[in-house]
């Protein structure tokens, strides 16, 4: 887990990751460990199954979550479920969501527009999501306290490229994540961790 002024963060494995302060944030809850504590917010970046999980969301939801996510993921789903696209933002319980765009350049497995990645601000603290996305221009104007970045390749950016996105937005930490499970291994992560400029945590799962 990482704690920053006072957020806690911690990886859950792939692209999971739990936020706590004050409520509770899950983004793309896939695989968790049972007992985990009940969502405020739950946000979903786009509606692949390893992402867009009904069985996770309806473990940790409660009467009042709110389900936040592109219009494609949001439909199958159900609950308190908010559609958002990129450029928008949602506050919610002191809390601002700004999606953002996440696509892929050269593959097909995520046409932009489909998904998102997310900008959540938390009492004047940025942490980025980056969604299922290669290195796209977008990032280019991305600021963020906090990076968590797909490294694992195939399906999103490679090490590499990850570790080029953590240092155009010049994170004050980046977390590596989407290895480990179904692409790339720790040793992307790793890698990742070498050629980033800030510094990098990699979190052990929870």
């Amino acid at each position: 887990m990482l704690e920053f002024n006072h957020i806690k963060i911690a990886w859950l494995g792939h692209a999971s990751f739990r936020i706590e302060k004050e409520i509770t944030i899950y983004i793309d809850p896939f695989q968790l460990k049972p007992h985990q504590p009940k969502a405020d917010l739950v946000l979903v970046t786009h509606d692949h199954y390893d992402h867009c999980s009904e069985t996770d969301i309806k473990a940790i939801s409660k009467e009042d979550t709110i389900i936040i996510g592109p219009e494609k993921a949001m439909k199958k789903l159900s609950g308190n479920t908010k559609i958002i696209k990129p450029g928008e933002t949602i506050k919610i319980k002191g809390v601002a969501i700004k999606a953002v765009h996440a696509y892929n350049i050269n593959k097909p497995f995520h046409p932009k527009g489909t998904g998102v990645g997310f900008i959540i601000t938390i009492d004047g603290t940025k942490i980025y999501h980056a969604g299922d996305t290669d290195l796209i221009p977008e990032m280019d104007v991305i600021t963020a306290d906090i990076a968590l970045l797909p490294v694992g390749g195939t399906y999103t950016m490679n090490a590499l490229e990850a570790a080029e996105a953590a240092n155009k937005i010049k994170p004050v930490v980046a977390i590596p994540m989407h290895y480990g499970k179904i692409v790339g291994t720790k040793e992307d992560a790793v890698l990742f961790s070498r050629k980033a400029e800030c510094e990098v945590k990699i979190l052990e799962q929870e």
